[in-house]
């Protein structure tokens, strides 16, 4: 029970196209699986991808014919939970007896399934969903395209020995959001990341020095390579996109804030490592945030779970 097999799937994917890109996915989660994995995690919104294009095509133009076309393309690929797109996902978990942590472009049913979210989907061994983190606050140019979320996926899951818990992206520099997650016991967090090591390289073992818990930091790939050839105002996008986009940076830290695998750069694939519940309760008998090294009468957190809506419906 000590020991967790987990795996990062830092891959690129065929972006905006939700049905390949799932294709991918799965078989990723099935590679991880065949492999004795117990957990997989993937980057940032890689379901159906990043929204690069608007840092590069002048985003913020309003009432833009470009900016329009480009988004309604977004929404088409998004996921749709409600309708079934993860089905094949939860499927596969539940064979190879896997627990996922998912990053997704998400239209919110119960928010009239327009708007996007950026959000982070954890499924269980047995193919269960059972959060669906919506980013509580989309970074800069993200807030053209993403709606900022609530706290209802600020919650933690058993695997095995550990209580895992995860966050997207630059959520994870919010001190308010990571002690939730220490406060409900989280002793293996995730950090999901569109994809680059200038964002993993510090974070992740600043949270694990501060936590005291095994941190994995997973990232996505892009390089202008990636852009499919169907992809509205493609010209445009291009013409000023780097060559690479995103170049991973997946890594992990130890309670320790050591690392267990420094950030890999530039590499698709599965980055595979086994970790040890042990070692968490061996940092914590100096430090545990959220227990003896915890002021609660002097300090404490008040976390709203509340699924937002407009519509309270009563029949």
């Amino acid at each position: 029970m000590n020991l967790l097999k987990v795996a990062l799937a830092q891959i690129s994917p065929v972006w905006l196209n939700k049905t390949e890109t799932l294709d991918k996915v799965c078989a990723f989660v099935s590679e991880a699986g065949e492999k004795g994995c117990e957990l997989v995690a993937f980057g940032e919104g890689l379901l159906p991808g990043y929204p690069f294009w608007l840092s590069l095509t002048n985003g913020s133009a309003f009432n833009s014919s470009v900016q329009k076309e480009i988004h309604a393309h977004y929404v088409r690929n998004a996921v749709q939970i409600e309708a079934g797109d993860l089905d094949e996902v939860c499927r596969l978990a539940n064979v190879h007896k896997i627990a996922i942590y998912l990053g997704v472009i998400e239209r919110g049913k119960n928010r009239g399934g327009h708007s996007l979210y950026c959000s982070l989907v954890y499924i269980n061994e047995a193919g269960q969903i059972q959060s669906v983190h919506r980013k509580l606050q989309p970074t800069y140019e993200e807030r053209l395209t993403w709606s900022p979320g609530d706290g209802n996926g600020l919650q933690v899951h058993p695997l095995k020995a550990f209580a895992v818990g995860g966050l997207n992206c630059w959520e994870n520099w919010m001190p308010l959001a990571r002690t939730a997650l220490y406060g409900l016991g989280e002793n293996l967090h995730v950090a999901a990341w569109p994809g680059s090591d200038r964002n993993t390289v510090d974070i992740t073992r600043f949270i694990a020095k501060e936590s005291r818990s095994f941190v994995v930091s997973v990232s996505g790939l892009m390089s202008v390579a990636d852009f499919p050839a169907d992809t509205p105002h493609l010209e445009k996008i291009v013409e000023n996109a780097p060559d690479v986009l995103a170049n991973g940076g997946s890594c992990i830290a130890g309670p320790d804030g050591e690392w267990i695998v420094e950030p890999v750069i530039g590499k698709e694939g599965l980055i595979i490592q086994t970790l040890d519940f042990n070692r968490v309760l061996e940092e914590r008998q100096n430090f545990d945030v959220a227990g003896h090294y915890s002021r609660p009468d002097v300090t404490r957190l008040t976390v709203n779970r509340e699924r937002q809506s407009i519509l309270d419906i009563i029949d």
